[in-house]
């Protein structure tokens, strides 16, 4: 099977008995507004929103219980500086300036939070100015830091989520995060992290999105192939330098109020602004819907080194190995690493399916407790989208040219095990 066969193939699940045939485009640009909590199940959202990737709105019902919500906000909805300090004044947190563009993106600088809060109360005093630029607080990891606060509880239509799975399992990294920015602060045109879905809750304040259905981008890119810094710069509109800008859709704009999320689907590119003081909670995941455009990614991300390096394959006796670790630098994983993430996922679908669950493991906000509350039918499809994606892992040249040795089970196993655990559940 070639790779775009894999591709179309994986990425819209036509063996899931969905009627879904995973269109990238909206008709006239709509977004769906989800109104109610008690109406709208996980398996609608599943079934039109994360199976076809189109984006949508949930209203501020879904998030009126947060204790963000009641205790980062003032009366007349702007963010609590003073409940803020006291929560989190001693931390220190990550800092774009809006102002300068560093390559494509804003350059980071770390600051103590209270200093933070100083420039923005500052910023908002002098009419939204300052010698400093526009500062925006971005990619901030409170949770991870500050576990034991009140501040939201992930919404069940989020949280079939391997990425923070993987990534709690080895305690490393995550992807969740929080964002606070002044009026006029952005965000640059991308997309999220190994083509992931994210989702994005305002606090308080307001944002415009722009968002350009997967694929799109490739019209707005320069004629060196590089993507636009800002999708609304005059310059787009010269055909010498982004000769294919005219043959692009135009964006689909959300602006998103207090309280609301916006989902933004796998692959999508977006841009953002805040229109007030704003404050967000965002994470970026990845699960069986979209784990193979995640495949996808990282095989154009070391074609793309390859690519870079080329001259040198020759004189480097592992050239091999070395793409593998300037893949790993630049986008934050390997295949070795992919490898790994998969058969932690697996793992723990096979050992829900063929253990169950303990009364200890379903008290506690567990993976397994996830797993579990969203059933054993949807821990058997991860399963299915996981065999999928690990049998192109496995079949993949240049996963096969790596030393696999320390890889344990091997591959083969995992695979085996991972059938014989779908076949068993389904008997």
């Amino acid at each position: 099977m070639d790779r775009a066969t894999f591709a179309c193939s994986t990425a819209f699940f036509r063996d899931n008995n969905s009627s879904s045939q995973g269109a990238f485009c909206l008709p006239g640009g709509h977004v769906d507004f989800i109104e109610k909590v008690e109406s709208f199940t996980y398996s609608d959202f599943f079934r039109d929103y994360l199976i076809p990737n189109h984006p949508c709105i949930f209203s501020a019902k879904f998030t009126e219980d947060w204790g963000s919500r009641r205790n980062w906000v003032t009366w007349d909805g702007k963010p609590n500086f003073d409940h803020l300090l006291q929560k989190f004044g001693e931390a220190v947190v990550p800092v774009a300036n809006c102002d300068v563009k560093e390559y494509n993106s804003n350059p980071k600088e770390h600051l103590p939070f209270k200093e933070y809060i100083k420039y923005w109360k500052e910023y908002i005093k002098n009419g939204y100015r300052s010698s400093r630029g526009c500062l925006y607080l971005k990619d901030w990891h409170l949770s991870r830091a500050f576990p034991e606060q009140d501040v939201y509880t992930t919404p069940v239509y989020f949280s079939s989520d391997w990425l923070n799975e993987y990534w709690d399992a080895i305690a490393v990294d995550d992807y969740r995060f929080v964002y606070m920015g002044p009026k006029g602060s952005w965000t640059p045109f991308h997309a999220d992290v190994f083509r992931s879905y994210s989702w994005s809750a305002n606090i308080c304040g307001r944002k415009k999105w722009l968002l350009y259905p997967a694929g799109q981008e490739e019209y707005l890119k320069d004629r060196h192939g590089n993507l636009p810094f800002d999708v609304t710069a005059p310059n787009l509109q010269d055909r010498s330098v982004y000769p294919r800008y005219n043959q692009s859709q135009p964006p689909v704009e959300i602006v998103q109020e207090a309280g609301e999320i916006v989902f933004i689907p796998s692959g999508w590119h977006h841009q953002v602004y805040n229109l007030e003081d704003t404050i967000s909670i965002n994470h970026n995941w990845v699960n069986g819907c979209n784990v193979a455009i995640m495949w996808c990614f990282l095989q154009d991300e070391l074609a793309a080194v390859q690519r870079e390096i080329n001259e040198w394959k020759d004189p480097i006796d592992d050239w091999h190995l070395q793409c593998q670790l300037i893949m790993k630098s630049c986008t934050g994983i390997d295949y070795k690493e992919f490898y790994n993430f998969l058969k932690v996922i697996a793992e723990n679908r096979i050992s829900v399916l063929e253990n169950g669950l303990d009364d200890e493991a379903s008290a506690k906000n567990t993976p397994k407790a996830a797993i579990s509350t969203l059933g054993m039918l949807h821990a058997v499809f991860d399963l299915k989208r996981t065999v999928k994606v690990l049998t192109s892992l496995s079949a993949n040249e240049d996963f096969k040219k790596l030393d696999l040795t320390s890889l344990s089970p091997p591959p083969e196993a995992l695979l085996h095990h991972l059938k014989a655990a779908i076949d068993t559940a389904l008997l």
